[in-house]
């Protein structure tokens, strides 16, 4: 028997929607879809907050606080490379224009490393009572992906104990072979 088990899910861990923020996560020039989502998740809990996150996984993390931010740098140690910091306006802004209308309260995270680890980091540290991904673009660079790195909505619904609610940004109809 393992001597260290994972907590499993159970009534005494769930974390009540009504009150709680949800994490998002996103990824720069993502269909709104997803966003738009947890905004409209956020009105129809009374308005609770919205983690924006974006986990840029050519970083990794250095430290990690309280609040779910975290310090981070470069993988390669030679390299002095900010166009993190560039990324990180242009997504803020993008999120400012969209959700302004909402009226939704909402915070930007930008994180490092592996993006299941980083958004559960996330989650457990301002309490969320959940997980909003979006689902990757069909086609075969995709899937390709998908075999490679494995699917983030899949990994964080097997390695922690929040929902995860996946958004679909395209669907692909039943009558189209998969790889034609």
């Amino acid at each position: 028997m393992n001597t260290r088990e994972a907590p499993q899910p159970s009534p005494s861990r769930l974390t009540p929607f009504g009150n709680h923020p949800m994490v998002v996560a996103i990824e720069p020039h993502q269909p709104e879809m997803v966003a738009l989502t947890a905004a409209s998740w956020s009105q129809a809990a009374g308005g609770i907050p919205l983690y924006f996150a974006y986990v840029d996984p050519r970083r990794f993390t250095v430290e990690e606080f309280p609040d779910g931010t975290v310090r981070h740098s470069e993988i390669d140690p030679d390299s002095v490379d900010d166009s993190w910091k560039v990324l990180q306006e242009e997504i803020e802004q993008s999120l400012t224009a969209l959700l302004a209308p909402s009226g939704v309260p909402w915070e930007f995270r930008y994180l490092a490393g592996r993006p299941d680890r980083a958004l559960t980091h996330l989650a457990r540290a301002v309490d969320a009572a959940g997980i909003i991904v979006g689902t990757r673009a069909p086609g075969p660079g995709s899937r390709l992906l998908e075999v490679v790195e494995g699917s983030v909505a899949i990994r964080l619904s097997h390695h922690q104990h929040r929902p995860v609610l996946v958004v679909p940004l395209s669907v692909v109809d039943w009558e189209t072979p998969l790889w034609g």
